[in-house]
Parts: C-alpha cells; sequence; structure tokens
C-alpha cells in the first residue's frame, strides 16, 4: 500500500481482512493465493503474492509516475536490494518472538526456544541499529533518497515498536522511525486498527 500510494496510484481496491477470524484462509482469499496468505494482490490478470514482489512489479510497471523508487546508482541498487531481502528476514524473526504462542502448538512450546528467538531477534536489530549509524546521522534513508527498502523495512520497524521496543535501546531505529512515520504514503496506509489503538503491546520492550 505504501508503493501504491508513492506511485500515484489511489483509487485501488483493498480490504482488511482478520487473521483472528480465518479470514485469510476465505475462498476469497484463495481463488487468488492458494496458500490463504496476505497479502493478496491482483493488477489485472497478473497476481503476486508476496509483499516485496508486488512492490517491485508496481515500480517497475509504473516507472515514470509517482516518486522513483528504485534509484539510478548501481551501489545504490545493490544497497537497496539487499536491505530489501535483510527485511524479509527481520520479518521472520520479529514474527518468531511476537507471535510464538500463535504459531507453536502448546505441546512443542519450550522456553529455551522462546530464549534462542528473543536472542536472535536481539542480534538482527542491533545489526539493523549498526547499518542506521550513518543514515539517521544523514536524516537519510536506507539507500540515498527514499526507495523500495524502505517500504519493505519500515513496516517491521513500526510493527517492533508497536510491540513494545525500546526507543532508548535502540536509539537509531527509533530515530528512522520517527523520520518516516508522518510521511503521506505511510500515513494513508496505517492500520486502521492502530489508529483506534495507539498504545500497542509490551511484547518486547525487554528484547
Amino acid at each position: 500500500m505504501i508503493t501504491l500510494e508513492e506511485k500515484k496510484l489511489q483509487g485501488y481496491k483493498h480490504k482488511l481482512l482478520s487473521f483472528e477470524k480465518g479470514e485469510h484462509k476465505s475462498q476469497e482469499v484463495l481463488e487468488i493465493n492458494p496458500r490463504g496468505q496476505l497479502p493478496a494482490f491482483k493488477h489485472g490478470d497478473n497476481v503476486l503474492n508476496e509483499s516485496s514482489a508486488a512492490c517491485l512489479y508496481l515500480e517497475n510497471q509504473f516507472k515514470s509516475q509517482g516518486v522513483k523508487l528504485t534509484p539510478d546508482s548501481p551501489a545504490e541498487q545493490a544497497l537497496m536490494y539487499q536491505r530489501m531481502m535483510e527485511g524479509l528476514t527481520l520479518t521472520d524473526k520479529l514474527n518468531s518472538v511476537i507471535y510464538y504462542d500463535l504459531l507453536v502448538p502448546e505441546e512443542e512450546r519450550h522456553d529455551s526456544a522462546v530464549k534462542r528467538n528473543r536472542e536472535e531477534l536481539a542480534t538482527e536489530l542491533n545489526l539493523w541499529e549498526g547499518y542506521l549509524q550513518k543514515v539517521v546521522a544523514a536524516g537519510s534513508y536506507l539507500a540515498g533518497g527514499f526507495s523500495l527498502a524502505d517500504v519493505i523495512v519500515f513496516p517491521n520497524i513500526a510493527f517492533a515498536f508497536r510491540f513494545g521496543l525500546s526507543a532508548g535501546r535502540y536509539p537509531k531505529l527509533a530515530k528512522y522511525y520517527s523520520l518516516l512515520k508522518d510521511r503521506p504514503s505511510i500515513k494513508a496506509s496505517r492500520p486502521p486498527h492502530w489508529l483506534a489503538s495507539p498504545q500497542g503491546f509490551d511484547i518486547l520492550k525487554d528484547i
């Protein structure tokens, strides 16, 4: 949705579904994505069900429209793609902590796994703190100008702070979050239930 907003494609159809109600497994979704996963995205007859793939597709289909989300410099392009892919790892590390109880059957849960997941997430977050050392000092983005790297990574950072990540412990991540949180495309795509309940949770407060 951030990419759609940046590419000036407002007017797109979108529908918020509930995981708790199992709406992602509905026939409506399965017809687009047989995995029953979100996002499910369709443009004309073209279907893409991975968010990074959908973002790349939109950027390539609408290159001359809205904000250019891929830098021209080969070095910045390389960095953008690198951070995009690493953003997927960050997603996995966050989910392994936040959704452990939801994803793992009760009889298979172990304290050692919880500890390991939290340690791995802390390591991952510290890695991003290092990446952002120079970026936030320059008041910049992940790969030069605002790019697909930011589109993919920022929602993870917002997600982490909503679930209680300490701004004091991760000041570079906090500064990056503050830099982007009021960008029009990000405000327009913010989940409505986040607006209704801005406090969030404290699952990550001790990470």
